[in-house]
């Protein structure tokens, strides 16, 4: 009997330059915006340490296996539901404010 296991997430440049101007630029908790995008939290350190030490260079190498079709689809559709909740909460907070200035 042998035991399976699951293979390695990889993900492309862009989905960690994103995931790393989140944690940076957001007031939310790293550990929610990896829960957010579906990584751990130390994947988050790790990927901003690298951007840090390489600069430019980060990231350049894929590797392991290059991702599937569904799995970049999945990728762009937590990227883009992420977006929208943040968007979501901007008008919330908008609705909020105006609320206040017709009173």
């Amino acid at each position: 009997m042998s035991i399976s296991r699951k293979p390695y997430k990889t993900f492309t440049k862009e989905f960690k330059l994103e995931a790393v101007r989140l944690m940076s630029e957001s007031n939310k908790p790293a550990a929610e915006i990896a829960a957010e995008l579906g990584i751990r939290r130390n994947m988050l350190y790790k990927w901003k340490e690298q951007l840090g030490s390489k600069g430019d260079e980060a990231f350049l190498k894929q590797a392991g296996r290059p991702l599937k079709e569904e799995q970049s689809e999945v990728l762009t559709l937590k990227q883009e539901n992420r977006r929208l909740r943040e968007e979501v909460e901007i008008l919330k907070k908008a609705a909020v404010y105006f609320a206040k200035e017709l009173k």
